[in-house]
């Protein structure tokens, strides 16, 4: 193993264990909370961080196990399991993201009837279309035998090895980008782009209120307005910074994978196996990033966070104390015999 293969292999250790422990803490938030439970959007971050956790457990460790020993690193039978499951996942976790950007859309632009249209019950039945949505794809590739190991990324996943179905191959694989990726990118620009306009729309509003309260508090000090317009200002960028974080992150980790995988289908472009298998990487790496763009930033999870690390601290202080009276006791006994 080059240091190519061993720097790729660092990489994937890394995400995994980043996407491992961030995930597991969403959950447990989830859990733990019930206020964010009973809010429509935790289905969709548990259908998101699921099956962030899945692909963690299940197609990480075999894609890495694939770019050690630079083979199949399973069988027949596991590896199409494995393909199956990451066409899925990876189908599932876009179509969540478009999911949760719709929320976001409704709640800003329908923010006095934002309960009303989105209630458990819509939130469950747009779950449920994401997943028969992203079954549809890999169900079909496992009836075609189109589901296998993939020496270019080093993982099992689609392909296909028979020349006479190229074509075939090919359009399906169009097709699944185009109603996965290419979907999914739409409903987040069109959604966000909405919510960012509605914001500013808000944000002016509120700046015009707050100059004319300035122009006629006429004693206020220089430095207060100074602060006021720059809060103003302030406001505006963390607006424009939350959807440019969700729309790069999106663009960043599975654009590099779906290209690839669409210049492979050409056969006078050839492609470097170090290139697939860190574009593949890069698709894995939204597993890691997806729990602090959507959940572990936000207040109600911070604020969860800090009562579960308040939860262990206090068991683990009562513990110690209770250790620390046993050995106190143990120690007076011989002396009061």
């Amino acid at each position: 193993m080059n240091s190519w293969d061993a720097g790729l292999a660092g990489l994937l250790v890394g995400t995994m264990g980043v996407s491992l422990l961030s995930n597991a803490l969403v959950l447990l938030c989830l859990l733990h909370s019930a206020d964010i439970r009973r809010q429509a959007p935790a289905l969709f971050t548990l259908n998101l961080t699921c099956g962030n956790l899945l692909c963690t457990v299940l197609n990480m460790p075999l894609t890495l196990a694939g770019v050690v020993a630079q083979r199949q690193p399973a069988g027949d039978r596991l590896c199409r399991l494995a393909a199956f499951l990451d066409t899925f996942l990876a189908t599932n976790s876009m179509l969540s993201m478009a999911a949760l950007s719709i929320d976001r859309w409704v709640a800003v632009v329908f923010p006095l009837s934002y309960r009303a249209k989105m209630r458990l019950r819509d939130a469950a039945l747009m779950v449920a279309y994401t997943w028969l949505h992203a079954l549809a794809f890999p169900a079909a590739a496992l009836a075609l035998s189109w589901l296998g190991f993939h020496q270019l990324y080093a993982s099992c996943t689609l392909c296909s090895r028979r020349p006479d179905e190229r074509l075939r191959f090919a359009v399906f694989t169009g097709a699944f980008h185009a109603l996965s990726f290419l979907l999914s990118f739409v409903v987040l620009c069109c959604t966000y782009l909405k919510v960012l306009k509605v914001a500013r729309f808000h944000c002016k509003r509120i700046d015009v209120i707050t100059m004319q309260t300035l122009v006629l508090l006429v004693d206020i000090h220089p430095s207060v307005r100074e602060r006021c317009l720059e809060e103003q200002k302030r406001r505006r960028q963390r607006a424009t910074k939350k959807i440019s974080t969700f729309i790069g992150t999106f663009l960043v980790c599975f654009a590099p994978y779906v290209i690839t995988r669409l210049v492979e289908l050409s056969s006078s472009v050839s492609i470097g196996s170090h290139w697939g298998v860190l574009s593949k990487c890069l698709a894995y790496s939204k597993a890691a990033s997806d729990p602090f763009v959507y959940s572990l930033l936000r207040h109600q999870y911070r604020k969860s966070c800090k009562e579960i690390l308040n939860r262990i601290l206090h068991r683990r202080s009562l513990h110690s104390s209770g250790l620390t009276g046993d050995s106190h006791s143990q120690n007076i006994l011989p002396v009061s015999e």
